[in-house]
């Protein structure tokens, strides 16, 4: 595949606490230029990217994140005025604390609450993959797949690690085939970029595309 190909798989991505405007414009434009999936930012930003680019641009932002503990209400609060500010990808934390305690319905409605909330649009959970055992990943691709989700992603970027093809090979054996995969956190090469498509992943997640395909070294999310 193509370099260049490869960043239609790309959720652009800023998370950064210290964003400024000028650096989501700059993300937002190299978006459109290299015809990324999508630009992910924080909510915060969602409507005045809609303003300022309109349908020249798909908008993902993130709920409940990074840790995922809110109560499910704030996070179908949160979902609901992103979708009204103009996002269309939703990318939402689990409560791991509920996985930890053996909750897996409460998760699963929650989750489903989402999907309700978000309509059409697209709701990707993020399960945290480096705090979980692989028995409750297992689990987790049951619940995302029971709920109704659209994707399953690895990771926040913001945990211990990453995405690992390890991963998206258990994923890929226990989703069911209406949930797409996301691998985000840890891509850094061309060669990530390479394995984690080959494998089936339909989205990845970095903040680092452009640089890596341009041959710079790849550091953050």
């Amino acid at each position: 595949m193509d370099k260049l190909d490869m960043l239609h798989y790309v959720d652009h991505t800023l998370l950064k606490a210290y964003a400024t405007w000028e650096d989501i414009k700059k993300l937002c434009d190299e978006a459109i230029q290299y015809k990324t999936a999508s630009v992910c930012v924080p909510s915060c930003y969602v409507k005045r990217i809609h303003d300022t680019y309109g349908d020249k641009i798909n908008i993902c932002t993130v709920i409940g994140f990074p840790l995922g503990y809110c109560p499910t209400e704030a996070k179908i609060a949160e979902c609901k005025v992103a979708l009204a500010d103009g996002a269309s990808e939703f990318d939402m934390v689990i409560n791991i604390s509920d996985v930890k305690n053996g909750d897996y319905d409460k998760v699963q409605e929650e989750i489903a609450a989402l999907k309700k909330a978000v309509g059409d649009k697209i709701l990707k959970v993020i399960i945290e993959t480096c705090y979980l055992t692989e028995e409750e990943k297992i689990r987790m691709c049951k619940v995302v797949t029971d709920a109704g989700a659209d994707f399953i992603k690895t990771s926040t970027g913001f945990g211990t690690a990453g995405a690992t093809l390890e991963d998206i090979k258990l994923f890929k054996k226990y989703i069911g085939p209406n949930v797409k995969m996301k691998a985000a956190g840890g891509v850094k090469t061309i060669e990530d970029f390479e394995n984690f498509i080959s494998e089936g992943c339909e989205r990845i997640g970095t903040s680092s595309a452009i640089k890596i395909v341009h041959g710079e070294e790849a550091k953050g999310y």
